[in-house]
């Protein structure tokens, strides 16, 4: 598959963020959108409900406030000055493809371009994420509507995610030396899902959106999907593609129960998933975090507790260990220095993982009250490195332009 396009303006490694909670509503990055319904019988759980409850005019009009405030260009600014390349912007299908049945409202499109301005203007390039489909691709509140996977389940949906990904596409094309890539759906669920449908999708979504924007990269997801599968998306005839994975610590029992040590070697696993497929398809890590807990507050969905402490039911029946607790553990003010040398660790780690493929976006470039999902954050107190090449703990060298590999750290033994 030829590759043949470097990315953005700044080469051939993407460090990004992720700009979400935007355009796609997430109770967990905005609690205080949310604050009001705590406890009440109204149950408002993600974008959906959230307009549902108030009627497109109050939805309308607290959106509009939140659009102009939650993303500044003093924000922009700030993540071109740590010295990152790209920035991702997901946003819902009911943006560019709405429906008199469902309550979302519209007006996104504006500030989308406004946001890609600022972008451009601080030398950072962006990807344009679909975040949300018709009918939901996972069931996650991140999708806009938290519950059942209906995505595949009518062929409406699936054009009218078409019609989503060519709304995106002109406004690439409108972008073209800004937005370099295109997400076509982020996250679709292979549990819930057809595989060979998301991938007869991808193939239609790349026609589609090529006649609009031909110089566009396409960012798939990998579904979820083993690294063992991803061969399965690699398309003949396709060109500039790029696959996302995504690595979290704290969704699922072996690697939320790992030591800190662990979590630097899982790492150096995934680095190798990552740099092997790389030469197939451009490889990029689309969200991690330092999360090691899921104690961020609803993370796990409004109203509902942490598997770290045993207050949201799971396999374990119980707290990760005996005395484990949430307190304190999304809060740079209350880490210790061995948790903050951790932290900083693992984020060089990661880093090094990710930029053996062709790079990454932290999620979330910030949030109103998780430390350890906020980039921003972390950079003002040192727990990335600013610039990002700036690392201590790195296998990596910096020989001139190019990275020199340590095949062997202090945590990764190849």
């Amino acid at each position: 598959m030829p590759l043949r396009k470097r990315f953005g303006k700044s080469g051939d490694v993407i460090r990004g963020v992720n700009l979400g909670g935007l355009f796609v509503l997430e109770p967990w990055i905005t609690p205080s959108l949310f604050q009001e319904w705590d406890g009440s019988d109204r149950k408002v759980v993600d974008e959906w409900t959230f307009c549902a409850v108030l009627g497109k005019d109050e939805c309308q009009s607290r959106l509009q406030r939140h659009w102009q405030s939650w993303v500044t260009e003093d924000d922009i600014e700030t993540l071109a000055s740590l010295g990152l390349n790209h920035v991702r912007i997901p946003i819902g299908h009911w943006a560019f493809a709405p429906s008199d049945s469902e309550p979302y409202v519209q007006g996104q499109i504006p500030y989308l371009e406004q946001v890609i301005q600022w972008a451009g203007k601080h030398n950072l390039n962006a990807i344009i994420d679909l975040h949300g489909v018709p009918g939901s691709q996972n069931g996650f509140d991140n999708s806009g509507k938290f519950g059942g996977i209906g995505w595949q389940q009518a062929q409406e949906n699936i054009d009218r995610s078409i019609q989503a990904v060519e709304g995106i596409a002109r406004i690439a094309a409108k972008h073209a030396d800004i937005v370099d890539a295109i997400q076509v759906v982020n996250e679709p669920a292979n549990w819930g899902l057809s595989v060979d449908g998301v991938i007869d999708f991808y193939r239609r979504a790349y026609t589609s959106f090529r006649s609009i924007a031909p110089d566009a990269i396409m960012v798939i997801h990998d579904a979820f999907l083993s690294p063992n599968d991803w061969g399965r998306f690699n398309v003949r005839g396709w060109d500039n593609v790029i696959l996302d994975t995504h690595n979290y610590h704290v969704f699922v029992r072996d690697r939320l129960t790992m030591g800190r040590n662990q979590h630097l070697e899982a790492t150096c696993e995934d680095a190798k998933n990552v740099r092997g497929f790389n030469n197939q398809l451009w490889t990029v890590t689309g969200e991690w975090s330092l999360a090691t807990t899921d104690c961020a507050k609803w993370l796990n969905g409004m109203e509902k507790g942490a598997r770290w402490d045993g207050t949201l039911p799971w396999e374990m029946n119980g707290p990760v260990y005996q005395s484990a607790t949430c307190s304190g553990q999304n809060s740079i003010a209350a880490w210790d220095q061995e948790t903050r040398t951790f932290m900083r660790q693992f984020a060089e780690t990661q880093m090094d993982a990710y930029e053996s493929g062709s790079g990454w976006f932290f999620w979330n470039f910030k949030t109103e009250g998780a430390d350890d999902w906020n980039y921003i954050e972390l950079a003002r107190h040192g727990l990335v490195p600013v610039p990002p090449t700036d690392r201590v703990y790195s296998r990596y060298a910096l020989d001139n332009d190019h990275w020199r590999i340590r095949l062997n750290s202090t945590w990764c033994h190849e």
